[in-house]
Formats: C-alpha cells, sequence, structure tokens
C-alpha cells in the first residue's frame, strides 16, 4: 500500500533516501504536530500514526479509548546534511508543553502524552541531552519537570495512521490544530 505525501510527493511509507535520519515524536494531537515538521528546513518526508502501546494494528477510535498505550506520533525524516537533529528537537520541546503528563492543552489521554522514539544512538544522546537541558530551564521558570518519554524505537512498531489524518491539515486547513507551549525557547547545546 502506498500514500503520496502532499507536500513531498513520496510515499510515506518509504523508501527514504540514503543518509536521511528517522526519529518519532509524540507531541499532542499529530495533526498540527506534522504541519509543525513538514515546513522545517531538512525535512523530507513526515506521516502520523501510532507508537509506544501494546496492541497491533490499532485505529483511531481505539488509540482514542486509552486502552492501547499508543501515542499520536509523527515520523520525522530529515537530512542530517541540511539540518541537525538539534532543529528538529528544537522543533519538539518548543511547540507543545512536554510538562503535561498525558495531555496538550484541553486533549486529555496517554495519546496526547509527549514521547521521543530515536532511531540511533546519536538521536538518543542528543534527545536525552536536550529533555535535561529543557527540563532545567522550565523549572527554573517555575514550570513541573519535563514528562517526556523518552525510548528507542528499536523493537517498536509504528502503526501508520488512517489514510484522513496523514497531512490532514492540508486536507482541512480550517482544522483543528490544538498544541498548548511553554513560550520557552530550547537554548543552544554547549558542548
Amino acid at each position: 500500500m502506498t500514500e503520496q505525501h502532499l507536500i513531498f510527493g513520496t510515499d510515506i511509507r518509504g523508501p527514504f533516501p540514503a543518509g536521511s535520519q528517522s526519529i518519532y515524536l509524540g507531541m499532542g494531537c499529530f495533526w498540527g504536530a506534522e504541519k509543525k515538521l513538514w515546513v522545517a528546513p531538512g525535512v523530507l518526508n513526515t506521516a502520523v500514526g501510532y507508537m509506544g502501546g501494546h496492541s497491533a494494528n490499532p485505529l483511531y477510535p481505539e488509540v482514542c479509548t486509552g486502552t492501547t498505550g499508543h501515542a499520536e506520533t509523527v515520523l520525522v525524516v530529515f537530512d542530517p546534511a541540511v539540518t541537525s537533529a538539534y532543529n528538529i528537537l528544537k522543533i519538539f520541546w518548543e511547540n507543545h508543553d512536554p510538562t503535561q503528563g498525558n495531555r496538550q492543552g484541553n486533549d486529555i489521554g496517554t495519546q496526547y502524552r509527549s514521547a521521543i522514539y530515536w532511531t540511533n544512538p546519536e538521536l538518543e544522546k542528543i534527545s536525552r541531552e536536550t529533555a535535561k537541558l529543557y527540563n532545567d530551564v522550565l523549572v527554573s521558570k517555575g514550570f513541573d519537570p519535563v514528562t517526556t518519554e523518552l525510548d528507542t524505537a528499536q523493537g517498536k512498531t509504528f502503526w501508520y495512521a488512517e489514510e484522513y489524518h496523514q497531512q490532514y491539515l492540508i486536507k482541512n486547513p480550517n482544522g483543528y490544530d490544538c498544541h498548548a507551549h511553554t513560550g520557552i525557547d530550547l537554548p543552544a547545546l554547549t558542548n
């Protein structure tokens, strides 16, 4: 089954270009999250789906019950020669509130949790570094600690969401786009 990305014109299921890297990001409702990432320089492909749960082939109505354990997640494929993992994670951290636990704004449930699933040791390192950095900044400004799930994608399946969810805000330009954020920038890494 192929599904053409409405921005990139590529198959959202790959294959992806040699040398590209992939990371999976959960930052609340995946509609707005995907849009924030597909416009970023160096991003080659995006897709929305479900990850981090315990059931196979979950469908949106099931995920919304909270019984599958999945998070609404965006697959981000990027070219590390054009952009850095830090730049991708800067978009992630600054465009949701990672201190809210199982919610984003009025969207409540485990499917809206903040999550990063990395695909290689380099992405693990920068995910952990930026999580600590952002947590320290937020806590110093009176926010609760970061609750973001940090884990490897290895051994987890990214279940592609139904076709109508893919690039939802292209198909529905005035569609729902809830993204709470802290208003706090991610500082530069100093290493």
